[in-house]
């Protein structure tokens, strides 16, 4: 079964599924909001999902505008038959830490079955769809906006199984939180494939969770999935976060604040290093350090008049992960104008002023770095040497390849 994107959108109807957004004003201005994907869908009385038994994977982010969780508002109304839910990494209710879920259990609050999907993919999650009955697999989680947060390949395993069981799959859009303009960093190899990555993508990939359906489906899946995506209105894809008047709820415990949102694709990759990224304080990816680094890192960084952005020395002390208990020092970002700032040319920007400054840094020995990056080409370039510019440029032509294929699946102006 093939579904063209021309299909996809002709498949929408009145609630925009795979449609353009209205060209609203940004919702908070003037008093006005964005109107996610499950608002839009409620307001329609649920019509999308009419004669259907409902699944929906999800977690805290998948709230009302005055932060109802949607479980909660779909399992009370009539009009809808929900009767599964699906816990992705962190839990359903997010009660697990990073690198862990909750499990099959049942929800204390609504009675339905919750089924655990993180670390499964392919025919086993597809059984996981059998077994639970639903004729149709909704999709509704906050994203981040970077390639290696893993909800995206959740909702990529998801869709993959739900074409093996032969299930339609409905995704409600919520917006890029770093905004959609534009696509930055370097493109995944197929052949570091992991759960921080399955397909070629860039590492800020600038685009919202229906759009990446609609990529996936056409570019990457064998086997398309019956796919509906049911968009927002009001969101403009220079919008950050701040401007939609929705409530932020942190997608996983070390996103609390969009703020995070805005350096993550940059600053997460000092998880490929032997330096704490902020795990275990107030602010995590904005505080970057080691034992043995001093004021030497941010002169060094700040030389490097990376747009948007300035680095204060700092001290801290993580409460769990890297260096717990240990007083440590680095750098903390202070983003003064998010509109030029780069995530990525900053992360980059940062390994190399680290390395330059500090004796003791090393990757990882499981260079999980290539992970995060997709491919050996950051870790080898910093390593010979190369400055900011270089390893920037390394990966041009990839990205603009990939450009090229995220506009036809972009679905906002």
């Amino acid at each position: 079964m093939s579904l063209s994107r021309r299909g996809l959108l002709a498949a929408g109807g009145a609630l925009g599924v795979g449609a353009a957004a209205a060209p609203a004003a940004a919702a908070h201005e003037g008093g006005r909001r964005v109107r996610t994907g499950f608002d839009r869908l409620a307001a329609d009385g649920y019509a999308l999902l009419a004669g259907e038994r409902v699944g929906i994977v999800t977690n805290p982010t998948g709230i009302t505008a005055d932060a109802r969780h949607i479980v909660d508002v779909m399992h009370a109304d009539d009009r809808v038959d929900l009767t599964a839910v699906f816990g992705p990494e962190h839990g359903f209710r997010g009660t697990a830490q990073a690198g862990g879920s909750e499990g099959r259990h049942d929800d204390p609050a609504t009675g339905l079955p919750v089924y655990d999907t993180y670390l499964k993919s392919g025919q086993p999650l597809a059984a996981v769809f059998t077994a639970s009955g639903v004729d149709t697999v909704v999709f509704d989680i906050q994203d981040a906006g970077a390639r290696f947060y893993t909800y995206i390949w959740t909702l990529y395993d998801c869709m993959v199984a739900a074409a093996l069981a032969g299930k339609r799959f409905v995704v409600l859009d919520r917006p890029n939180p770093v905004t959609g303009r534009a696509a930055l960093g370097p493109v995944l190899d197929r052949a570091f494939a992991t759960f921080v990555g399955r397909e070629p993508i860039a590492q800020a990939h600038g685009m919202t969770v229906a759009e990446l359906a609609l990529l996936f489906n056409a570019e990457f899946l064998t086997t398309p999935v019956r796919l509906q995506t049911v968009t927002m209105s009001g969101w403009r894809r220079r919008d950050f976060f701040d401007a939609t008047g929705l409530p932020w709820v942190p997608p996983s415990p070390n996103m609390p604040t969009p703020e995070t949102a805005l350096v993550y694709s940059g600053t997460c990759l000092f998880e490929g290093t032997n330096l704490s990224e902020g795990r275990g304080t107030t602010r995590p990816f904005e505080l970057l350090g080691a034992e043995g680094i001093d004021r030497r890192w941010a002169e060094e960084a700040n030389a490097l008049e990376l747009p948007g952005v300035r680095f204060r020395e700092a001290y801290f002390a993580p409460t769990f992960s890297k260096f717990q208990g240990k007083t440590v020092g680095g750098v903390q970002l202070h983003v003064h104008d998010r509109d030029v700032f780069d995530p990525v040319r900053t992360g980059i920007g940062l390994l190399v002023s680290a390395k330059r400054s500090w004796s003791g840094f090393a990757w990882r020995p499981d260079n999980w770095i290539d992970k995060l990056t997709g491919s050996t080409r950051v870790r080898t370039l910093v390593d010979a040497g190369a400055d900011t510019d270089e390893v920037v440029g390394a990966w041009a032509a990839d990205l603009a390849a990939f450009r090229a294929v995220r506009r036809e699946h972009l679905l906002y102006r």
